[in-house]
């Protein structure tokens, strides 16, 4: 503060007043009126205009001292209390106005005191039944994935696909499960698998999966039923053939190998005998497979056969389903019960 300002400030009000105003020295208020238009723009809009954000209720009775104090000290608290309200914006309420309830004839009539005794209620007892025997069927099959049902148990579900074949697609039998049920109870796969084949969209999947997994005798019998029990597509049943004789060639265990080679032979013959395959589309295949298996019986009289077929010395007799069945399972089931 200049020497000016000190003199100015030890003067009284009576020598200010009646003093000569020019010798009022100027006061410079620019730095607090920077800080206060800097304290206002922190302000939001309805504190800078000095407009309260407290409505006052009109209908509240002014004879009541006790609501006026209370209403004084809320409003007190609120303006300058530890958390004011006043320096921040008043926000209004939202309020989500329920929709109206458009009442047709008959609805939302358990809300209405009226004589219902006119509504009458049908009950299908046979829905019941089918979900009985669904869920029961689902069991055995989830039970089916994990391990060998008895006798009784594959009759059973067996049976109850055969009653009610559109319990199929309620089985639970995912295409990931399907390799489990082939080793466990290949009846069964073969029985859910021709069912499914009626009307599944999934059953691509179901095909993608058995010709992918690890061949064994299980998988062989399954395949051997469905391409006599129902044409299956060509390159399926190609496909299968071809991971056979992949198996046998890249399979490390010697005897392991030889079992596999013999067993694999006589699913061939079976399906070239039977006139499943033709021959002539694998013949290359089958031929060098026969070839570098020549060591073993089968794979020899495979290649026989092969070479009958190709210079026209034998003729495919027909065969009926159930035959070729009967043929496939005896020749398998020797073949596997000399290779235990």
């Amino acid at each position: 503060m200049d020497e000016g300002g000190k003199d100015f400030i030890k003067k009284t009000a009576a020598i200010i007043s009646n003093g000569d105003p020019i010798t009022v020295p100027q006061v410079d208020l620019t730095g607090v009126q920077l800080i206060l238009a800097e304290r206002q723009s922190q302000l939001p809009h309805t504190a800078r205009s000095a407009v309260s954000g407290i409505i006052p209720d009109p209908r509240a009775p002014p004879e009541n001292t006790d609501l006026v104090m209370l209403q004084r000290k809320t409003i007190e608290g609120l303006l300058i209390g530890p958390d004011p309200l006043a320096t921040k914006t008043v926000k209004p309420e939202f309020l989500r106005i329920p929709p109206p309830l458009y009442l047709r004839e008959n609805e939302m009539i358990w809300q209405d005191p009226v004589d219902v005794s006119y509504i009458t209620y049908e009950y299908d007892p046979s829905m019941l039944e089918t979900d009985e025997i669904s869920n029961e069927a689902k069991k055995l099959t989830l039970r089916a994935c994990k391990t060998s049902l008895s006798l009784s148990e594959q009759q059973k579900l067996l049976s109850e696909l055969e009653k009610e074949p559109s319990i199929v697609s309620s089985l639970g039998l995912t295409p990931a499960k399907l390799p489990d049920l082939v080793e466990y109870n290949p009846m069964i796969a073969i029985e859910i698998l021709l069912k499914l084949m009626q009307g599944s969209a999934q059953i691509t999947e179901y095909f993608s999966v058995l010709v992918n997994k690890e061949v064994s005798l299980h998988s062989m019998e399954v395949v051997n039923r469905l391409t006599t029990a129902v044409e299956l597509p060509t390159e399926f049943v190609h496909l299968y053939i071809s991971n056979c004789i992949t198996t046998c060639e890249t399979m490390k265990d010697k005897y392991m190998q030889n079992r596999l080679v013999r067993l694999v032979c006589v699913f061939l013959q079976s399906l070239i005998r039977n006139k499943i395959i033709n021959v002539s589309e694998l013949f290359i295949e089958v031929q060098a497979f026969c070839i570098e298996f020549s060591r073993i019986r089968e794979a020899a009289a495979l290649f026989r056969l092969l070479r009958q077929l190709d210079s026209g010395e034998l003729e495919q007799p027909g065969v009926s389903a159930a035959t070729a069945i009967g043929n496939m399972n005896v020749t398998i089931n020797k073949q596997s019960n000399n290779l235990k």
